[in-house]
């Protein structure tokens, strides 16, 4: 292929994925270039494709596209394309293969081995290691450079691991992870990252976990397993490669459960390796950190501040567009899961993908400026990036979709790889597009491989799965026409075939079942009401008689909770408080009333006791509290606990239980939650039949 450079190549696979066109503006967006350098790009981009047959078209109000005699020609053209290796590689491409040269060295690089496998200058790469000093430093690690010894990266094993699990995290899709479409692979970037992780292992490490079947991992969200997944595969490939956590390192405070030693002992014969005592513990660490992080996504609710922003951008929003979101719980629940993991990336540094962003800005202009200008306003001490934009306007553009919503009546369950926001986009937009598709709701990658054929018709996905292609259909999740006409072709192809009758009678008797409250309908009623009444009973208000810090008036709260049983090591408990704190005040805004929460295997059930303090206590970032809300789960809790506390932290906006926590009797307190939690209940239950 004649000389084309990454940044052509990238424009020209934008081009050929959006068939029916992208403005100079949105290529300059999605490419972070200037629209200038688009057009000067693309005069040299149209002499390289004439010479295949394939030509640029331009047109005023659409944009411009690439076309080609048939589709099979633009098809062979775009697979040469990502096997050719480009005569030149981005910044952002050079830095992952920087990276994972010395990640996966056991030796000094010398810097001018690193240019030539680049094919770039010396003082190219001596930039690029200066941008990458930052990245290596968040995982503990630090970047050697010495003149006649070369370039390193030193520091423990297990932090090398985690800065691959991450680099995998932030450059590959799940489609690249356990999709069949070969073809990403010979994308250079990907390909070279799917080495550092090893694809095979990792589809023989997701088959052993999930012939595990534990509650380990079938409680985590898809983004907890996904990464569980890359870093145990990471752990397999290093081992082979001869890489092992030191004896005596700090995991050797996780002691190896039964369970986790079969999980590894079935590793070890199906991949034919040993694990030592110490990368048991290891493994253990894992499995301890992705449900660490599935928890914190699942309580995310709980955080008042995020809970607050939630409110005051529906608000403002809803001012705007004149639509009644504050109406819509799902549109709040939806922004509270999503703005939580968001804005914990944003924090840490993590590179941020949306590779909708431009057909976003495109179909939902209006919209993304009015997202944008009041996440500005709204969220002023962090930089929140257009791609995270991006996916905010697909959870308001699903709600207004939801509200306008027709009646749905044919069974589908949907794939996404973008979170919530997408699939619910989808979602509504298939409602309306295809009404004669009931979607059934959304399920992971990994649990779309194992349902049974009966539980669905059809299942809908916007990545590549590792499924047969006529078990699936991808779309996208904007769902344009050439996706509903993909989609109508599919249902006449596969679902309506001489198998109706028998999907028929499936449905039938389906529809006969939804007449009559399912036991599963019944179990959920029941355990949700039983969780509403054992926390109310067990709230108290009590007053404190403090003096002094706040780790002092924690003792004396913690100390009156636990000669109840509701704690069982209270100063840990107490350590995970403070620890929070320092985070960031907990106070509710606009409040003199903190919310203290944290999770544990040391608390045996849900706890919430409202504390009145005699002398205000300061918080961080200046804050004082009169009253502190304390609110405690064990580790382990059932999804109904969870719905019910995440319903109490968003009724701490009210103003009337704001009042009433301060000034109220308990009893007045208590009836106020009941009322309210009782409403919760007659309203919820509807969504989870």
């Amino acid at each position: 292929m004649r000389q084309i450079t990454a940044r052509q190549r990238q424009i020209v696979l934008l081009l050929l994925d959006r068939r029916e066109g992208m403005t100079a503006a949105e290529i300059a967006a999605e490419v972070g270039v200037s629209v200038r350098t688009i057009h000067r790009e693309m005069e040299e981009i149209e002499k390289k494709l004439d010479a295949y047959g394939l030509y640029v078209y331009k047109k005023s109000g659409t944009g411009i596209w690439i076309e080609g005699a048939d589709d099979e020609e633009i098809a062979t053209f775009r697979n040469r394309l990502l096997s050719d290796k480009p005569s030149d590689f981005s910044g952002e491409e050079r830095g992952v293969f920087v990276l994972c040269d010395l990640l996966d060295a056991e030796e000094p690089v010398k810097l001018f081995a690193l240019a030539h496998s680049l094919k770039v200058t010396e003082a190219t790469i001596s930039n690029d290691l200066d941008e990458l000093e930052l990245w290596v430093k968040r995982f503990n690690l630090e970047l050697i450079r010495r003149r006649g010894y070369g370039v390193e990266i030193e520091g423990e094993e297990a932090d090398k691991r985690n800065a691959i699990g991450q680099l995998a995290i932030e450059h590959l899709d799940y489609s690249n992870l356990v999709g069949k479409n070969e073809t990403y692979q010979t994308n250079p970037v990907v390909a070279r990252l799917l080495a550092m992780i090893s694809k095979s292992v990792l589809l023989d490490v997701e088959k052993t976990l999930w012939d595990m079947d534990w509650a380990r991992t079938s409680e985590l969200n898809e983004a907890a397993y996904t990464h569980l997944l890359i870093d145990l595969s990471v752990t397999v490939k290093r081992i082979r490669q001869g890489l092992r956590i030191k004896a005596g390192s700090m995991h050797a405070r996780y002691p190896a459960s039964e369970e986790i030693r079969v999980f590894t002992g079935r590793l070890e014969a199906k991949l034919q390796i040993s694990f030592t005592e110490d990368e048991i513990r290891y493994v253990t660490s894992l499995f301890d950190r992705a449900a660490a992080a599935s928890a914190h996504s699942e309580l995310v609710l709980t955080d008042m501040e995020m809970a607050e922003n939630v409110r005051k951008l529906i608000e403002r929003l809803m001012k705007l567009t004149g639509m009644p979101f504050p109406e819509d719980r799902s549109l709040r629940e939806g922004l509270l899961e999503h703005m939580g993991a968001a804005m914990k990336r944003i924090r840490e540094g993590a590179r941020i993908r949306n590779p909708l962003l431009g057909a976003i800005r495109k179909d939902y202009e209006d919209l993304f400026r009015m997202v944008r200008e009041s996440v500005d306003e709204i969220i002023r001490d962090l930089d929140v990036p257009d791609e995270e934009i991006g996916f905010l306007v697909m959870h308001f553009g699903a709600s207004i979709e939801r509200l306008q919503q027709l009646s749905r009546n044919v069974r589908a369950i949907l794939v996404c790889s973008s979170g919530l926001s997408s699939s619910r986009l989808l979602g509504i937009r298939l409602a309306k597009e295809v009404p004669q598709i009931e979607v059934l709701g959304n399920v992971s990658w990994y649990e779309a491989t194992r349902l049974s054929a009966s539980d669905y018709d059809l299942i809908i996905s916007t990545i590549n799965l590792p499924l047969a292609e006529d078990q699936y259909v991808k779309l996208s999740p904007l769902l344009t026409s050439e996706d509903i006409e993909k989609l109508l072709k599919y249902i006449q192809n596969t679902i309506l075939t001489p198998k109706t009758s028998e999907a028929d009678s499936t449905m039938r008797e389906l529809a006969e079942a939804r007449t009559a409250p399912s036991m599963e309908s019944l179990r959920i009623r029941a355990a949700l009401m039983n969780e509403i009444v054992s926390l109310l009973d067990r709230f108290q208000v009590n007053d404190v008689d403090n003096d002094g810090s706040l780790e002092g008036v924690l003792k004396q709260m913690i100390g009156i909770v636990s000669r109840n049983g509701g704690v069982s090591d209270p100063e840990t408990i107490i350590a995970r408080l403070l620890e929070r704190e320092r985070m960031g005040s907990q106070l509710i805004p606009d409040t003199s009333l903190a919310l203290f929460h944290t999770r544990s295997r040391l608390i045996p059930q849900p706890l919430l006791h409202l504390f009145r303090l005699r002398n205000a206590v300061s918080l961080a970032d200046e804050a004082r509290a009169s009253a502190i809300l304390l609110m405690l789960a064990p580790k382990e809790l059932p999804r109904e606990s969870l719905e019910v506390l995440s319903e109490i932290s968003a009724m701490l906006l009210r103003t009337e239980l704001i009042d009433l926590m301060d000034r109220g009797a308990e009893e007045e307190i208590r009836s106020y939650l009941a009322e309210e939690l009782q409403h919760y209940f007659h309203i919820h239950l509807p969504m989870t039949h």
